[in-house]
C-alpha cells in the first residue's frame, strides 16, 4: 500500500512538472510571435489599423489558431491532474491546479464545479474565518457552475448538501434540489436531503411527499426504513 502511495505521488510530481515544462516552452514561442507581431506596427506595439492587423493575422493566422489549441490542451491536462489529486484527496493541491485550469477555460462548469467540492471538503479540516471562507468559495464555484450549465445536475446537489448541512440556509436549498430531482429523478439520497429541507422550513407536507416518494421506488431496505420511521415523525407531529 506504501509502495502504491509513493508511485502515485511521483507521477503527479512528474505530469506536474511536465505540464509547467510544456507551459514555459509554450510561453517562449508566444513571447516571439508576439514580438514578431508588435514589429509590424508602429514603435514596438501591434498593428493599430485594421489593415495592419489583417496582415498581422494573414502571416500568423496559422501559428496563433496552433497556440489557441496549445492553450485548450493544457488547459485539459490541468483538469484531468486535478481530478487525479483529488482522487488522491490531495484536495488542497487540487486547488491549486483548478485555479489554473480556470485560468485558461474559465467557462467550464466541471471545473468549477470541483472547485467548488474541493473547497467544501478542505472547510470541514479548517476553523473561524478559514472555515467560512472556504464554504463562501464553494458556494461561489457551484453557482457558478449552474450558472455556465443550467442543466448539470451535479452542482445543484452538491449546493444543495452545502446549504443544508454547513450553512443552515434549507430555504436556498430546496429549487436546486428539486431541479436537480428533474434531471436524476430516482436519485433516493437527493430526496432525503430535499425532505430535510423541507422539515427544517416547516414544510411537513412536501417532506411526508418525499418519504412516500423514496419508500415507493427504493429497494434498499435500510433506506425505506428510515423513510418510514422519518414518516412516522412527520405524522405525529402534524396530528398531536
Amino acid at each position: 500500500m506504501k509502495k502504491s502511495w509513493i508511485v502515485v505521488l511521483i507521477l503527479v510530481v512528474i505530469v506536474t512538472v511536465a505540464v509547467g515544462g510544456y507551459i514555459i516552452r509554450r510561453n517562449a514561442s508566444w513571447g516571439a510571435l508576439a514580438v514578431r507581431i508588435a514589429e509590424m506596427g508602429n514603435g514596438g506595439a501591434p498593428p493599430e489599423t485594421i489593415e495592419g492587423l489583417k496582415k498581422a493575422i494573414t502571416v500568423y493566422g496559422d501559428r496563433i489558431e496552433m497556440y489557441a489549441r496549445d492553450v485548450a490542451q493544457i488547459g485539459i491536462y490541468w483538469k484531468i491532474l486535478s481530478v487525479r489529486l483529488m482522487d488522491r484527496k490531495l484536495y488542497g493541491e487540487a486547488l491549486e491546479t483548478l485555479k489554473e485550469a480556470i485560468r485558461l477555460q474559465p467557462e467550464d462548469a466541471t471545473l468549477h464545479y470541483l472547485f467548488g467540492l474541493s473547497s467544501s471538503i478542505l472547510a470541514k479540516s479548517t476553523y473561524g474565518k478559514e472555515k467560512e471562507s472556504y464554504f463562501s468559495q464553494a458556494e461561489a464555484a457551484h453557482l457558478r457552475a449552474i450558472e455556465l450549465d443550467t442543466n448539470y445536475a451535479r452542482p445543484r446537489y452538491a449546493i444543495g448538501v452545502l446549504y443544508v448541512f454547513e450553512l443552515n440556509r434549507p430555504e436556498a436549498a430546496i429549487p436546486h434540489l428539486k431541479r436537480y430531482l428533474e434531471l436524476q429523478t430516482r436519485d433516493v439520497d437527493a430526496m432525503f436531503i430535499l425532505a430535510r429541507a423541507y422539515y427544517m422550513t416547516g414544510d411537513l407536507k412536501e417532506a411526508l411527499s418525499l418519504y412516500d416518494r423514496i419508500i415507493a421506488i427504493t429497494r434498499d431496505t435500510s433506506k425505506k426504513s428510515e423513510a418510514e420511521n422519518n414518516k412516522k415523525i412527520i405524522l405525529e407531529q402534524l396530528y398531536e
